[in-house]
């Protein structure tokens, strides 16, 4: 149901209180036998609100001590890139992490300017680092954020020397140890008063800024972009990466005007997202109400999260994209026009994302590596050149550099933002404009994602259900040819369920953060098909469910 002011700009009473905020961020201390208040790392890290004492000072000095020794013990002595964007739980947060981090004796590098810091910038400073150094000396690196969640969110990001997310066996042992310093009072956990840590000999200061934005012409043909004088307009959405986009358009000369240079902890300026909240997210139309209205004033517009690790893409003729069309289009394009990248490096996207990228890549005779939800899983593919372009249905990819080597192993909004206007530039068409011609080659899918309701339980079963609980043969009409409860590109496991038949799938996978379980699907007979795909997914993961009960 999408809420009645949704797309509206937000009103006073949407606001949250940021007193209120830090000052809970402080004063309320977690039960660490309440599942709610302890600390859970889910595909992003650990998120949550200090109103709910689900992200607090007590979560941030035991993860940062857990990390700490985790990075100790896997002997990373290099140093920790720490970076934070523009939610008003990111201060106290990254202030408590310096000051546990100087208490044990880890180098960090904060922002030069203290500016915030993206999340891209920190994977990029990451893997800079590490491809100059010794491996005696590599760096990782933390990240404060909740991506696109609404303002009274916190998240905290552990990303290791291969500068993506951390995989599930570094942030379940960090978890748990986290965990077990809560439970102990925090005894065990190091920490110096923070003016004592702002001048330690371990904190230093590293250009985030500049060094991400003058390395983009290796990724990027902004030459192109700025050859084709096109009219640019960049939305942070309030985010962390609204002094990158000024730099960008001063340092490569591009006609770029950033829509809204403000920064606010209420993020006053946003429309509301389809359930009446405020919601940084890019990918939605009705938090980029704003910017679609300003559609005709641009050649391209986008937007990014908070933490700028995700994109959207606004043209004149199409409005906002669908982030599945918009992966399509950037699979196609850069495949044909990096002739330096490798033959066989292949294309990556999550079980959850559109076929239609199944099918560019079989045009483009590249192997498809189709993984679980999460970032994570591309890393070691984009490291090793084995994957060219990893992309998720949440708008989220990165991809190599022109000459083949990796850029960032985590999301970056910013690149694929800025991508937009390199396809516009170099072939004449806006990105949607590319996609229907995709589509006139290999059909129009129709997409879409439902939530349907779902206890702690019932998600527990349904990440542990075996093809063999469906016993269907059929769905929507069609023959079903594969039930997958791990992806096909890595073995791993879904925490779900995959259903396929020739032209459409369903997938359903339990939140982590809501009492629901997610209902992808799709189809390339139509919208009517789709919902029927839907509607029998609900019956099929019913039926499943009461077997496994």
């Amino acid at each position: 149901m999408v809420h009645a002011r949704a797309g509206q700009q937000a009103a006073p009473d949407d606001l949250v209180d940021v007193a209120r905020l830090v000052t809970a961020y402080y004063s309320l201390h977690p039960d660490p036998e309440v599942p709610d208040q302890q600390v859970a790392f889910g595909t992003s890290g650990h998120r949550g609100s200090s109103l709910d004492t689900a992200f607090n000072d007590d979560h941030i000095a035991a993860t940062t001590q857990a990390i700490c020794e985790y990075r100790a013990a896997q002997g990373i002595t290099g140093p920790l890139f720490l970076g934070a964007d523009t939610h008003a739980l990111s201060e106290p947060a990254r202030t408590t992490a310096l000051e546990v981090l100087a208490a044990n004796g880890v180098t960090v590098l904060l922002d030069s300017a203290d500016g915030y810091t993206p999340t891209p910038a920190v994977s990029h400073a990451i893997l800079a680092h590490n491809r100059s150094s010794s491996p005696l000396d590599r760096a990782d690196g933390i990240v404060v954020t909740p991506s696109h969640n609404p303002p009274a969110d916190g998240g905290f990001k552990y990303n290791p020397p291969n500068g993506g997310p951390a995989g599930s066996e570094a942030t379940g042992w960090i978890q748990n140890r986290a965990n077990a310093l809560i439970r102990a009072g925090l005894t065990g956990v190091h920490r110096v008063p923070y003016a004592r840590a702002l001048v330690a000999a371990t904190t230093g200061r590293y250009d985030y800024l500049g060094r991400y934005t003058e390395d983009l012409p290796s990724v990027l043909d902004l030459d192109a972009v700025r050859a084709a004088g096109l009219r640019i307009g960049a939305d942070p959405l309030g985010g962390a990466s609204v002094a990158y986009w000024g730099r960008i358009a001063e340092t490569h000369r591009l006609d770029l005007t950033v829509v809204n240079p403000l920064t606010d902890p209420t993020w006053r300026f946003m429309t509301l997202d389809w359930d009446g909240k405020i919601r940084m997210d890019c990918s939605s139309p009705y938090a980029m109400a704003s910017l679609i209205g300003r559609r005709d004033e641009y050649a391209i517009a986008t937007g990014n999260d908070a933490d700028a690790d995700r994109h959207g893409i606004v043209t004149p003729d199409g409005g906002l994209m669908n982030p599945n069309h918009y992966l399509a289009v950037a699979v196609d394009y850069l495949y044909r026009h990096r002739s330096e990248w490798p033959a066989d490096a292949a294309v990556g996207k999550t079980l959850v994302s559109s076929s239609m990228i199944d099918r560019v890549a079989a045009d483009l005779k590249r192997e498809l590596v189709e993984v679980p939800v999460g970032f994570k899983w591309f890393v070691d593919g984009l490291v090793g050149a084995s994957i060219a372009f990893g992309g998720e249905e949440s708008a989220g990819a990165s991809f190599l550099r022109r000459d083949g080597s990796v850029w960032t192993t985590d999301k970056d909004g910013i690149l694929l933002a800025l991508l937009a206007s390199e396809i516009t530039a170099v072939t004449g068409s806006t990105p949607s404009e590319y996609y229907r011609a995709l589509t006139d080659r290999f059909g129009a899918p129709a997409y879409a994602r439902v939530d349907a309701p779902a206890d702690r339980t019932r998600k527990a079963l349904l990440a542990k259900l075996s093809a063999d609980q469906v016993t269907a043969d059929r769905l929507a009409g069609e023959p079903i040819t594969a039930i997958l409860t791990e992806a096909p590109g890595n073995g791993a496991a879904i925490g779900g369920l995959k259903v396929c038949t020739e032209n459409a799938w369903f997938a359903a996978r339990p939140s982590g953060t809501e009492d629901v379980y997610k209902i992808y699907a799709e189809s390339f007979h139509g919208p009517d098909h789709l919902a029927q795909v839907q509607d029998e997914a609900r019956a099929l993961v019913t039926q499943a469910l009461g077997q496994a009960e």
